[in-house]
């Protein structure tokens, strides 16, 4: 309880934590744990035993008036049923003990729409839809009223506690009353006796520990619990002066929490709107001079999963416009070194590709159309070309498909998208692997450099072969050979969100389409000089390995966070323990 108290506000710092730390708090509550002091302090209050003697002769008195069924026997409570210790001036009690238990009427649809709907006066029709989580207040305002003189409805009272029996709610959904009601069928009211305080016992509902005992009672295919099977639950109850107390002190909790979390939910909100907004200058303005302004707020700023991935996303972004290296660059200037710039290089490119095609090496394709003004995305930096991703290709073809009967124990491995991890490496897992004769070998085998593309499934999924073995593409990959560039270079520009984009893999629809090899030719490529983009793919190396560090912190961070919270629990369940009546 202690930690709990001491650690209260960072628990807070994730909306998850906030969530669990208030049913932390419930089950506190319901355990005394919360109120252990006040008792000390009042020592001389009627213990719940007189509580509960009271609740017995009104509900007796209610049963002889027929107001009340008198059901089936009330048990004993066993031991094994005890799922909580509680203080000794408190006492075990079951549902059925403490209030009058009564589920509400369904109403047809149709017969909603007809005669409950758009009226001015009546109670109001309550359905498991207008319950929430908890604390929130029912939804009143849902159009449906129940008429005064309808005599078959049955009428939840103001501060009846309600609960969902049936469904993917049951035991969730719970809310008190602050009015009188009609309901649907598939909620339990609990109107209680002996002013028995309603927070309390929807504390109870929403503690842990009380939904687990709920769980164990479901039956059935949609998931309920019996109108007899929920009366029996045994719950703890305390004397009338602590109810009292508990909530006051829930309530006081539950607002420290919520405000907590409101400043957690608009810090994290804050914080991404500037990430994003310092990222956009990056890759739209001087890279260099908001580079210096961010790069002593990386931990502060970048410790969201969600903001770390911005920022990879920014670093390629950039990698790709030549913002990176714009400090390169300018160093190779003062210092007069000459370096080949991407003309050339693509002219030597051109050159290697005609002599294949010469050669007869490689076929010769029909030539695409110039890059137009309207296909430019952005300036390039100068020593920069646009052109056509096939002009620096050397071929691509789609992996081979196979029969049944060429696949065996020592044949050539076939790479699979799962083998294909999301930093571009491969690491094999127990592939399929077929009998090819030399030829074949030679036509699929694939290359140290080659790009593998998934074009289906996974759609996108990439990674390059640098391995040391013999390996064939799998029928689900594109394979991309490149003339004198750097592969690391080509697979940044992909991962992009240039490169997405021009994938069409940047788009909101639930279907993706299949990624084609001629689509993927098509694509205009920014292509820097081959000095610059070795420098290229070191910068990014080096950006994306702190990435890797803040991700390795923010991961630590919630462990640290979950570690928290299970001390405290432990603290709270295996402490001091109070003698259990």
């Amino acid at each position: 309880m202690m930690k709990l108290l001491q650690h209260f506000k960072e628990l807070t710092v994730r909306p998850k934590n906030a969530q669990e730390l208030k049913g932390l708090i419930l089950q506190l509550a319901i355990q005394g744990k919360l109120t252990a002091n006040w008792r000390q302090e009042n020592p001389d209050i009627e213990p719940a035993s007189e509580l509960l003697k009271r609740i017995q002769k009104e509900r007796t008195k209610l049963i002889k008036e027929k107001k009340v069924r008198k059901g089936k026997a009330i048990q004993p409570i066993k031991t094994d049923e005890k799922y909580l210790e509680i203080p000794q001036n408190w006492v075990w009690t079951r549902l059925i003990e403490v209030g009058n238990i009564f589920n509400g009427n369904s109403v047809n649809k149709s017969v909603k729409a007809a005669k409950y709907e758009g009226l001015e006066k009546g109670l109001p029709y309550i359905g498991t839809k207008d319950v929430n989580y908890g604390f929130e207040a029912l939804n009143y305002d849902n159009g449906v009223k129940i008429p005064f003189d309808e005599p078959k409805f049955k009428i939840a009272h103001k501060e009846t506690a309600l609960i969902c029996s049936e469904g993917g709610s049951a035991g969730k959904k719970c809310g008190i009353t602050t009015e009188d009601i009609c309901f649907g069928n598939k909620l339990y009211a609990l109107e209680q006796y002996g002013n028995i305080e309603a927070v309390y016992i929807l504390s109870t509902y929403k503690a842990p520990v009380f939904f687990k005992v709920f769980q164990s009672k479901m039956t059935g295919i949609i998931g309920g619990v019996s109108i007899n099977s929920f009366g029996e639950i045994p719950i703890p109850l305390p004397p009338l002066e602590e109810q009292k107390e508990i909530v006051n002190v829930v309530e006081t909790l539950f607002k420290k929490v919520e405000q907590l979390e409101e400043l957690t939910v608009k810090r994290i909100g804050l914080k991404e709107d500037f990430v994003t907004s310092a990222l956009h200058q990056l890759t739209t303005n001087n890279a260099n001079q908001e580079c210096t302004f961010l790069q002593p707020h990386f931990k502060c700023f970048f410790n969201e999963t969600t903001n770390i991935k911005k920022l990879r996303e920014s670093i390629l972004q950039l990698a790709v416009q030549g913002k990176l290296t714009a400090d390169w660059r300018h160093q190779r200037s003062l210092s007069g070194a000459e370096v080949e710039d991407a003309s050339q290089l693509l002219k030597r490119i051109q050159e290697e590709k005609a002599q294949l095609i010469a050669d007869k090496k490689i076929k010769k394709e029909k030539a695409l159309p110039k890059i137009t003004k309207e296909e430019i995305p952005y300036e390039l930096p100068e020593g920069w070309v646009w052109c056509r991703l096939n002009e620096i290709l050397h071929s691509s073809f789609y992996g081979p498909r196979f029969g049944k009967e060429e696949y065996v124990e020592n044949g050539v491995p076939t790479i699979r998208t799962t083998d294909m991890d999301s930093k571009g490496y491969i690491k094999l897992k127990n592939p399929p692997t077929i009998k090819l004769t030399e030829e074949k070998l030679k036509l699929y085998k694939l290359e140290k450099g080659d790009l593998l593309v998934t074009r289906t499934g996974s759609i996108g999924t990439m990674a390059i072969f640098n391995e040391e073995y013999d390996a064939i593409p799998s029928a689900y990959l594109i394979r991309f050979r490149f003339l004198i560039v750097n592969i690391e270079y080509v697979f940044n520009l992909m991962h992009s969100p240039y490169g997405q984009k021009s994938l069409g893999l940047l788009t909101n629809t639930v279907a993706q389409p299949n990624i084609n090899a001629t689509s993927i030719r098509d694509i205009s490529f920014p292509l820097p000089p081959l000095e610059e983009q070795k420098a290229i793919v070191e910068k990014v190396n080096a950006l994306m390995g702190l990435c890797d560090t803040l991700e390795q912190e923010v991961q630590q961070s919630q462990e640290h966070s979950e570690m928290l919270m299970q001390s405290c629990l432990r603290e709270v369940f295996e402490g001091k323990k109070e003698v259990c009546v």
